[in-house]
Formats: structure tokens, C-alpha cells, sequence
């Protein structure tokens, strides 16, 4: 499935994803305009895209971006939501999902983590699987084809409800721009423990 322009990101969600030995002492949490969706750290499968999502958040990389697709499957069923193009906070609608040139890209981390319902998974070019830059999408439901295919770096452990609110959000006519801007008002990373 195509994600967004040229992005092609397939998508899966959320248990398989387990707490693991050497897990992640800090979290992300993303203020969204529709709640709070915090994602837990999968370091021992996906060092490197970890790492990428965590100095982009500490940039304030992700603040004001939007949740720009609300990807469906050849049934119209929803599969994923996907975000983080930086395209999304003043660019042209029609470059939404496309991404930036120069944007530092990070290296496949495939794993035989499971794509699950609440997997944050990064997304890529179709024919690239080294192309990952800053764009990822949180799965609804399982989605097995992905497995192997795109790098599991996270799980959503707070927020689901959020998720599924913004994969339910009208979408624009034959499309899945919803209508109403997603914005990620705040990303930023926290201790585990510091978490209210």
C-alpha cells in the first residue's frame, strides 16, 4: 500500500511488542489535538530508529506536525495512522507523506516483532527499506504482511483510545487527509517514572 505520495508505509499493531529485558527507561509523549498518546521504547530490536525518533523529539522536530493519513486498506478498512512529515505544519497539502530532501535516513531494523494493534513502526519509500527518515505510523490492528518488512521501534501504552479517535476522524472525499487537522501540539521524552 502507498503511504502518503511517494512514502509507502504498511502497517500493524500492538501486543506482541512486549516488554523485553533492556527496555527503554524513558517514553514519548505526544500531545495530540485529540489527547495523549504515549509511546513506549523497543531499543533491544530498533537501536537506531529509537535513537532518530528521540534526537528529532528533542529538536522539537515533531511539534505542530500532523497525523495526515489515516491509511486504509484495498477493503476501506482502517489499518494505521501515520504522522511525522514536516511538510505537515506549513507545506502544500499535495506534499503531505513526501517528506523532505536531505533528510537523514536510518538503516532497516527489521525484526520478528509482530505488526499489532498500538506497533509504532517507521515508515519508508516502497522500494527502499533503508529510506526511513522521520514519518511513522501507529497501528490499529494486526497487520501480518508488514512483519519483516518495516522497523518496529515502539508500542503505544497510553493512548489508544486517542488513536482510534483519530482513525476514526472524517476524511477528506475519496481520500485520507482527515479534514481536520491532527496536530501534535508537544512531542517530548520522559522518564518512565515521571509519567502523570
Amino acid at each position: 500500500m502507498v503511504f502518503a505520495a511517494a512514502l509507502v508505509l504498511f502497517l500493524v499493531g500492538s501486543s506482541a511488542c512486549g516488554r523485553k529485558a533492556g527496555g527503554d527507561s524513558e517514553v514519548a509523549v505526544l500531545e495530540t489535538s485529540y489527547g495523549r498518546i504515549v509511546i513506549e521504547f523497543l531499543p533491544y530490536v530498533a537501536p537506531r530508529h529509537v535513537q532518530n525518533f528521540k534526537d528529532l523529539t528533542a529538536e522539537d522536530f515533531y511539534d505542530g506536525t500532523k497525523f495526515h493519513r489515516i491509511v486504509k486498506d484495498k477493503k476501506k478498512a482502517i489499518v494505521a495512522i501515520q504522522g511525522g512529515d514536516p511538510n505537515t505544519i506549513n507545506g502544500d497539502p499535495g506534499t503531505w507523506g513526501a517528506g523532505q530532501p536531505g533528510q537523514k535516513t536510518v538503516p532497516a531494523e527489521f525484526s520478528s516483532l509482530k505488526h499489532e494493534r498500538g506497533t509504532v513502526s517507521a515508515a519508508r519509500l516502497d522500494k527502499d527499506p533503508n529510506s526511513a527518515t522521520s514519518q511513522f505510523f501507529i497501528c490499529i490492528g494486526a497487520q501480518p504482511a508488514l512483519d519483516g518488512q518495516y522497523s518496529i521501534f515502539g508500542r503505544v501504552v497510553e493512548g489508544m483510545n486517542v488513536v482510534d479517535s483519530i482513525a476514526r476522524a472524517p476524511t477528506v472525499a475519496r481520500g485520507e487527509t482527515p479534514v481536520d487537522p491532527v496536530v501534535i501540539n508537544r512531542a517530548y521524552i520522559i522518564k518512565r517514572e515521571n509519567l502523570k
